[in-house]
């Protein structure tokens, strides 16, 4: 074994004991364990309870194509030995390092391997070979939480709702309506599927929305919901969208169009992926506004997040 797959194995044996003793404590069956620690080693490795979704960061590696797979096939070779999980349950994704979650609506592949993982009580499905994301972003498990404890007897609006999670968290909270809108229609029908499996579906309080969000926004009623969720790509420019999106340039807009749309005391939960960002505070017509993003940090987490959370009072 080379130095530097050593240092890979040294570095990888002692994250996960500490990540993996803190996600059995918690229950925790899927979490991140390492998110390119070393440079040499540009991996993002996640755990969905039997299985790793293992993405490899493009970079100029200088390594010939067999040069690379035999790397790659040490590399697995450790992991397979410090997690425990065999390399047929391995599932290898190439993605490109970019600020935010762009293109989260490309299809990358067409396996249709689905299978559902636990979060807590809840039941969500995910796909670890067709998207450039699985289907559930493991850093808001907290602000999800978070969500279903205030869901109670609210109306519920979740915006770039993705596959819905936030969604079923709050209809698992006794939400009185939960409203998810999305400009993607499969993620849409992944969403309602996420609440059938968790038989929380009623399609007289829960309601899905194809939409374009800013211009969805220009629709909605006055002072009518309680509690609301956006979680905006950083960029994005559609085809199906009338205008793109720069979630620096449009954010004060964004919000300020959701506080119109809700009740007074009203809470905005508001989060990007943009490392650069900064909130127009003195723009945004809100009575409160608190940066809850090293709250919503969990522990698998800790020191790789590059994304911001607020809590915000109208």
């Amino acid at each position: 074994m080379s130095d530097k797959l050593l240092m890979f194995k040294n570095r990888l044996t002692k994250v996960f004991k500490h990540v993996n003793k803190i996600a059995r404590k918690q229950g925790v069956t899927c979490y991140r364990v390492y998110d390119h620690d070393l440079p040499e080693f540009p991996f993002c490795i996640e755990i969905y309870e039997d299985k790793i979704y293992l993405a490899e960061y493009k970079r100029r590696h200088l390594l010939t194509e067999e040069e690379h797979e035999d790397w790659l096939d040490e590399c697995l070779l450790v992991m397979e030995e410090i997690i425990g999980i065999p390399q047929d349950k391995i599932y290898i994704k190439q993605r490109q390092r970019k600020a935010g979650r762009l293109g989260q609506y490309q299809r990358v592949g067409h396996e249709e391997e689905f299978f559902q993982v636990k979060e807590g009580e809840l039941r969500f499905r995910v796909n670890l070979t067709d998207y450039l994301d699985t289907g559930l972003f493991l850093d808001h498990r907290i602000t999800r939480d978070m969500v279903r404890k205030e869901a109670a007897d609210k109306h519920v609006l979740n915006l770039f709702s993705y596959t819905s999670s936030f969604s079923v968290y709050a209809a698992d909270g006794n939400a009185r309506t939960v409203t998810s809108v999305d400009l993607s229609k499969t993620y849409l029908n992944w969403s309602e599927i996420n609440f059938q499996i968790n038989e929380l579906y009623d399609d007289k309080k829960h309601f899905f929305i194809h939409a374009d969000v800013k211009q969805y926004l220009d629709t909605l009623p006055s002072n009518h919901f309680d509690l609301v969720v956006m979680d905006p790509p950083t960029f994005s420019n559609s085809k199906r969208m009338k205008d793109f999106l720069d979630i620096q340039r449009d954010h004060v807009e964004l919000i300020n169009k959701v506080l119109r749309s809700m009740k007074p005391d009203g809470v905005l939960y508001f989060s990007n992926n943009f490392r650069q960002f900064v909130l127009n505070e003195a723009a945004i017509e809100a009575k409160q506004i608190k940066n809850i993003t090293g709250a919503t940090t969990p522990f698998d987490f800790q020191g790789k997040l590059f994304r911001w959370c607020y809590r915000i009072i109208k």
